[in-house]
C-alpha cells in the first residue's frame, strides 16, 4: 500500500464524527503482536511483585519506597520504553509505551505519577524538543533511572492559565547563562528528582520559554515541604522555588518563548497516556469487588448473587471494556500517523510531535472519559465493599481517592471538555474537519418527512451502529445551531461547550466500543463474543440517555420558540431506540460471566 492511500485510509483527528469506520480499521488489544503480549505480561508481574504487594507502604507516605521501585523499574527498562534506541531506551512504537503506561499505573496513584511524570512530562520535553548535544547528555540517565526528572509549570497564578506564568528568566551580561527567579508548585517527584523542566518568562515576551535546569541547591533551588493531599500520599509533591537560578544559554529547550508550545504539546500526550493510567485501575477495582462480593456473606448468600451488587459489577466491566477500546484505537492512529509521518521524510521528533498533535481531540476526550468512570468505578467498588470499603485496611479506600487526581492534573476535565469542541471547530473552519456539509444534511433532514420503514436490524450490533449514526446527527445538529447563532462568540458560551463535549465523547465511546466487538465477533465468532456484545449494547444504551439529556440541555441555551421545538423533535427521532434491549437482564449475564472467570479478563483474550 503506497504512503498516499495510506494517509486516505487513517482518518485525522476529529474526522470521526463525519466519516464512517470500518471496525476492521481500527486496533484493539486482541491485536497485540506477542512481543507486546509480552511487554503487558512482564509490567503486570512487576506491578503485581513490587507494587501490589506493597500497596499499604504507599498510604503511608513512604517517598524513599516509591523512589525505590521507580529504580526497580528503570532497571527493567520500563522507564525508556518511549526513548529512542540512539539515547538508551527500547524505542518501542506508541501502542507499547500504552501498554506499559497502562498496566503499570493500576495498583497504586502514587506509583502511577512518579510513573508520568517522569517518563512524560519529565524526559519527553528534551526527546521531541532537545538539540542533539542536550539529547546525549541527559536523556540516558533519565532512561535508566539514574535521574528522575519533574515538570515545573504550574504557579500559584498560573494553572489551567499556564501562559499566564510569572516565573522570569534573565540572561547574563556575558550572555553565558539565564539567571531564574520564579515560584512553582505541585511538582511531582521534586523530591527526589535530579532534572527540572522549568518554564520562565524572557522580558516582556509573550509566551513562556523552556529550560533544563538540574536540581543543584546551591544553585538557588530551594524545595517546600511534601504536601498533604486526599490521595497518592507517596508521591513526592512540592513546591519548588527558584532564586537566581543560573542556567546555562545551552540548556534553554527549543527556541525563545517555544514554551507554550512545548507545554501544550507535552499535555497532549500525557493526556491520552492518563487515559491508559486509569484502565488497569478499573480492572483490579473489577477483581477485588468479585473477589470481596464472593466472600461477604449477608441474608445467608454470598452478595454477588444480590442484583444490585450485579449492576455494579457490570458497570465497572463495561467502562472499562469502553476505555480500553476507544484508548487502544486513538493510540494506534497515532502510531500510524507517526509513521506515515517518518516515511514521508519527517525527522522523529516532528513525526511525533505532529502524530499526536493531530489527534488532540482524541486525547482530551479520551482523558475526560476514561478518568471519571474511574472515578465512577472506583465509587462503585468501595460501594461493593459496604462498610468495609470505607476502612483503610481494604484497597478500595485508597483507590478511591487516588482517583481523585485524574481529573484535575493534564488539564482539568472541564478545561479538557472546552478544548475538544473548540479544536473541533477550528479543525472545521482549516478544512480540515467538513462539519457544514454534514451538519447542513442534517438540518435538511430536520426539514424533511422522517421514513417510517422498519429498518433491518438482524444482523448483530446493528442497531447500535445505527444508532451511533444518529448519535453524530445529534452532535451535528445541535453545534451546527450554537456556530450558526453564535459564532465566534461559541467559546464563551461555557455550558453549551460542556454539553457538546459530553455528546462527543458518548459517541467516540460507543462508537469505538461497538467497532472493537464487532471486528472481534467476525474473527472470534458470535458465541465467543456474547459478553462483548452485552457490554456494547449496556454502553450504547447508556450513552443514548446521556446524549439525550445533554442536548436536550444545549438546545434551551440557544433555541427559542419554532426552532427549538424543531431541533427537540430531531432529538427525539434521532435518538429512539427501535427495539430496546433488556438492559438489567445484560448487566446479570456480564456481572455473571465476570464473577465466574474471578474478574475482569477481556485485555487478556
Amino acid at each position: 500500500m503506497s504512503t498516499e492511500t495510506e494517509k486516505k485510509s487513517i482518518l485525522r483527528g476529529g474526522q470521526f464524527l463525519v466519516k464512517e469506520t470500518a471496525c476492521e480499521e481500527i486496533f484493539t488489544l486482541e491485536d497485540l503482536s506477542e512481543e507486546q503480549r509480552m511487554m503487558r505480561d512482564s509490567t503486570n508481574e512487576f506491578a503485581d511483585r513490587e507494587l501490589w504487594a506493597n500497596w499499604e507502604r504507599f498510604e503511608k507516605k513512604d517517598y524513599a519506597f516509591t523512589e525505590a521501585c521507580m529504580k526497580k523499574a528503570g532497571e527493567l527498562g520500563l522507564l525508556s520504553v518511549a526513548v529512542p534506541e540512539a539515547f538508551g531506551g527500547m524505542g518501542m512504537g506508541f501502542v507499547s509505551t500504552m501498554l506499559v503506561c497502562d498496566y503499570i499505573s493500576g495498583v497504586t496513584g502514587s506509583f502511577s505519577t512518579a510513573f508520568g511524570a517522569h517518563t512524560g512530562i519529565g524526559t519527553m520535553p528534551i526527546t521531541l524538543y532537545g538539540t542533539e548535544e542536550q539529547k546525549q547528555k541527559y536523556v540516558p540517565k533519565l532512561a535508566t533511572g539514574e535521574w528522575f526528572g519533574a515538570y515545573c509549570l504550574t504557579e500559584p497564578g498560573a494553572g489551567s492559565d499556564a501562559n499566564s506564568g510569572k516565573t522570569k528568566a534573565v540572561l547574563s551580561e556575558d550572555g553565558k547563562y539565564y539567571s531564574i527567579t520564579g515560584q512553582k508548585m505541585w511538582i511531582s517527584n521534586a523530591g527526589f528528582c535530579q532534572l527540572f523542566i522549568v518554564f520562565a518568562r524572557i522580558g516582556d515576551d509573550k509566551n513562556i520559554t523552556g529550560f533544563i535546569v538540574e536540581n543543584d541547591p546551591e544553585n538557588g533551588i530551594t524545595l517546600g515541604e511534601e504536601e498533604k493531599k486526599l490521595g497518592i500520599h507517596s508521591s513526592s509533591t512540592r513546591q519548588v522555588f527558584f532564586n537566581e537560578t543560573k542556567v546555562p544559554v545551552e540548556n534553554m529547550l527549543s527556541e525563545r518563548g517555544n514554551g507554550f508550545k512545548i507545554a501544550m504539546n507535552a499535555l497532549n500526550i500525557g493526556r491520552i497516556k492518563l487515559a491508559a493510567a486509569c484502565l488497569e485501575a478499573q480492572r483490579r477495582v473489577a477483581d477485588e469487588a468479585v473477589k470481596y462480593a464472593k466472600e461477604r456473606v449477608q441474608f445467608k448468600t454470598p452478595i454477588i448473587n444480590f442484583g444490585a451488587v450485579k449492576a455494579k459489577i457490570a458497570r465497572i466491566a463495561v467502562n472499562a471494556y469502553a476505555g480500553e477500546s476507544a484508548s487502544y484505537r486513538a493510540a494506534k492512529n497515532i502510531e500510524d500517523r507517526i509513521h506515515l509521518r517518518l516515511a514521508d521524510g519527517n525527522s522523529l521528533q516532528e513525526a511525533e510531535l505532529k502524530g499526536v498533535e493531530e489527534y488532540a481531540i482524541e486525547c482530551s476526550l479520551l482523558k475526560v472519559a476514561v478518568s471519571e468512570d474511574l472515578q465512577i468505578s472506583a465509587d462503585e467498588g468501595l460501594q461493593v465493599y459496604g462498610g468495609m470499603g470505607f476502612s483503610a485496611e481494604a484497597p478500595m479506600e485508597s483507590a478511591w481517592r487516588d482517583a481523585r487526581i485524574s481529573r484535575i492534573y493534564e488539564g482539568t476535565n472541564e478545561i479538557n471538555r472546552m478544548l475538544a469542541v473548540g479544536m473541533l471547530v477550528k479543525k472545521a473552519m482549516k478544512g480540515h474537519v467538513d462539519l457544514l456539509g454534514p451538519a447542513t444534511a442534517v438540518g435538511e433532514e430536520l426539514m424533511g418527512i422522517p421514513s417510517f420503514d422498519t429498518p433491518d436490524f438482524s444482523e448483530t450490533l446493528a442497531q447500535e451502529k445505527d444508532l451511533i449514526k444518529r448519535m453524530k446527527k445529534v452532535f451535528l445538529m445541535v453545534t451546527g445551531s450554537a456556530v450558526k447563532k453564535y459564532g465566534p462568540e461559541l467559546e464563551k458560551h461555557q455550558q453549551l461547550l460542556l454539553a457538546a463535549a459530553d455528546i462527543l465523547i458518548e459517541i467516540y465511546m460507543a462508537e469505538s466500543t461497538v467497532l472493537r466487538t464487532e471486528k472481534n465477533v467476525k474473527r472470534f465468532g458470535e458465541d465467543k463474543q456474547a459478553i462483548q456484545i452485552a457490554m456494547a449494547q449496556v454502553y450504547v444504551y447508556e450513552a443514548i440517555d446521556i446524549i439525550t439529556q445533554k442536548a436536550k440541555e444545549a438546545i434551551l441555551v440557544f433555541a427559542e420558540g419554532d426552532e427549538q421545538k424543531m431541533l427537540l423533535m430531531g432529538l427525539k427521532r434521532f435518538t429512539k431506540y427501535q427495539e430496546y434491549p433488556n438492559v438489567a437482564k445484560l448487566r446479570e449475564q456480564i456481572a455473571d460471566n465476570v464473577a465466574a472467570e474471578n474478574g475482569y479478563y477481556f485485555d487478556t483474550i
